[in-house]
């Protein structure tokens, strides 16, 4: 920790504290229910929304494994990894009104009432597979940086950080998270704003000296990779935010209707925003920091190693805010299908409130056990990203999107359809390693989006087809 300032790590561990003692603060004034604890009693303000929903998108994943990939292949292909997520996002606002007024706690409940209870046990597993993995991502991003700003054994830092998310989940839920969310969203936009001209300075060419003289291989869209490895990375993430529970957990927690449209506005705008920011710290990195050992810590070595220390203090904080503010909601999401889908639904149908928000919080603490365990198996956070984020977009968003717009779609249909989106991202990506290279989401999400429809196709009956009107009947 010899080049790391004290400032830096004393702008890191005042954010720390800060979100502790407003999460604590916000826990004893606002949760008194399980209602709280899930979904804040249904009464987020659209600023708050907005807030929420980019710091649960932009997390740990953005800020080192995304780019890590910048700096190895250039700010094009920047664009091209991160343009998903707005495309997503806009879909996702259109089906904003629709998810307020479902109201339910979590996807695996809105497919039950469409697809069967089956249906809803399997998006569950898959769910819980694909964002336990998103949340380990999140651990070893924010051990990462704590390794690297005060200088603890990485290992240490990685139990540390998951510890800390763990105490923002369980005292508070989501009214902890969401409000956290707004104030880390913010402090992120700043820092990163702040940094531009910082960075830019030392540029041949200032702020457009980035995309000029770039290295072969970092210049073009593509970068160094073909182009089938290249939809690998889009693909996958821009069906997990179609149909991610988190932002769907979000919306539904919403005010109102109105509340939520709005705040998918605010979303798409503040998400361009953000992943342009990231796009030219990280790819300032190919040019000031040629030679970096870790491509997933270039954000946090550009800001130690080529900003003023309190700058570059604000800066490590506000990416310490993005990754812990993403894991914390994440637990939250996985501790409420655990809780909601599997042991209320299955083993305690008749529970109090308070026991739900017991298991709520008992339900956290195992998943983040789990998400620590995960880690273990994967080498690098990109390889866990590109994972959770397939097994998820191909398993939930084809359902999900069937189960809210499509009317001749049956049971069965919406079964299978899971069943070929988990199953075969398991087989494309641990049993054959992604063979070609090629990521499992341009394979699988078709395919998932295929059987549903042919197996809608072949067991057709008036009896087997959920009319849409039921998920909103009394819910508005």
């Amino acid at each position: 920790m010899e080049n790391v300032s004290y400032v830096i790590v004393i702008c890191v561990v005042a954010y720390l504290v800060a979100v502790v003692a407003f999460g604590l603060y916000i826990t004893k004034k606002k949760v008194k229910s399980s209602d709280d604890f899930a979904v804040a009693n249904r009464s987020l303000s659209t600023v708050v929304l907005i807030g929420t929903l980019i710091a649960t998108w932009c997390g740990g994943g953005g800020i080192t494994g995304s780019a890590g990939l910048i700096w190895q292949n250039g700010p094009y292909f920047g664009v091209l990894i991160f343009i998903g997520a707005p495309i997503g996002m806009f879909l996702l606002y259109l089906v904003s009104g629709h998810v307020r007024k479902a109201a339910t706690y979590t996807i695996p409940e809105l497919f039950e009432e469409r697809f069967g209870t089956a249906a809803r046990v399997i998006a569950t597993i898959c769910i819980v597979l694909g964002y336990v993995g998103i949340l380990s991502s999140q651990f070893k991003a924010a051990g990462l940086l704590i390794n690297l700003t005060t200088g603890i054994d990485l290992e240490t830092a990685v139990i540390s950080a998951g510890i800390l998310m763990l105490i923002l989940a369980v005292t508070g839920g989501m009214f902890s998270v969401a409000y956290t969310d707004a104030m880390s969203a913010f402090l992120f936009l700043g820092a990163f704003i702040v940094a531009v001209p910082v960075l830019s300075a030392q540029l041949d060419g200032g702020f457009f000296g980035l995309f000029q003289n770039l290295p072969e291989g970092r210049n073009t869209f593509r970068g160094s990779l073909t182009f089938m490895q290249m939809l690998g990375y889009i693909f996958p993430i821009f069906f997990l935010v179609l149909g991610d529970q988190n932002m769907i957990q979000r919306m539904g927690a919403a005010r109102n209707i109105e509340t939520a449209k709005k705040s998918g506005i605010g979303l798409i705008i503040s998400e361009i925003m953000v992943f342009n920011l990231q796009i030219f710290v990280a790819a300032a990195g190919i040019y000031l920091l040629p030679n970096l050992a870790k491509p997933d810590a270039v954000i946090f070595e550009v800001a130690i190693k080529c900003m003023p220390a309190l700058i570059g203090g604000i800066l490590m904080a506000s990416c310490m805010a993005f990754i812990v503010t993403t894991g914390d909601s994440y637990i939250l999401t996985i501790a409420s299908n655990v809780t909601y889908d599997i042991w209320n639904r299955f083993f305690h149908r008749d529970a109090t409130d308070r026991e739900k928000l017991v298991a709520l919080r008992i339900s956290a603490v195992g998943v983040a056990a789990l998400a620590y365990i995960m880690g273990r198996f994967f080498p690098d956070i990109i390889s866990l990203q590109m994972y959770a984020y397939s097994m998820y977009g191909a398993s939930v968003t084809p359902a999900l999107v069937c189960a809210l717009f499509a009317k001749n779609v049956t049971k069965a249909g919406g079964l299978c359809g899971i069943l070929a989106g988990g199953v075969g991202t398991i087989i494309w990506e641990i049993v054959l390693k992604s063979p070609f290279g090629i990521k499992s989401a341009i394979i699988t999400v078709p395919i998932a989006f295929a059987v549903i429809f042919a197996v809608s196709a072949i067991t057709r009956k008036s009896s087997d087809i959920v009319p849409l009107e039921r998920l909103y009947e009394g819910k508005a």
